[in-house]
């Protein structure tokens, strides 16, 4: 599903009357989290799911192309662990 079709079953499900308003709320809501990713590292809906900041340590891997060895500098990623109520209706 792309940005448009989830705009448009949003503003279906969520009753706007056009989808710039729903799409307007749906950015505010994906706002809402990465701020709050930034800020507290998390984003926990229970029985849905969970966002969390972690750190990825430096490491070194390898170029696909070359074979040399490389060094892939530290960053932070974003993981998802799925929430019970969610996995449990995607497994029906």
């Amino acid at each position: 599903m792309n940005k448009k079709e989830l705009v448009a079953l949003f503003a279906e499900k969520g009753n706007f009357e056009t989808k710039v308003e729903a799409e307007k709320k749906l950015m505010a809501f994906l706002d809402t989290v990465e701020e709050s990713l930034i800020k507290t590292g998390e984003v926990n809906f229970i029985g849905w799911g969970k966002w969390e900041v972690k750190e990825k340590a430096a490491r070194t891997g390898r170029n696909p192309q070359t074979g040399k060895k490389i060094k892939i500098p530290a960053k932070k990623a974003i993981s998802f662990k799925v929430g019970k109520k969610l996995s449990e209706n995607v497994n029906k």
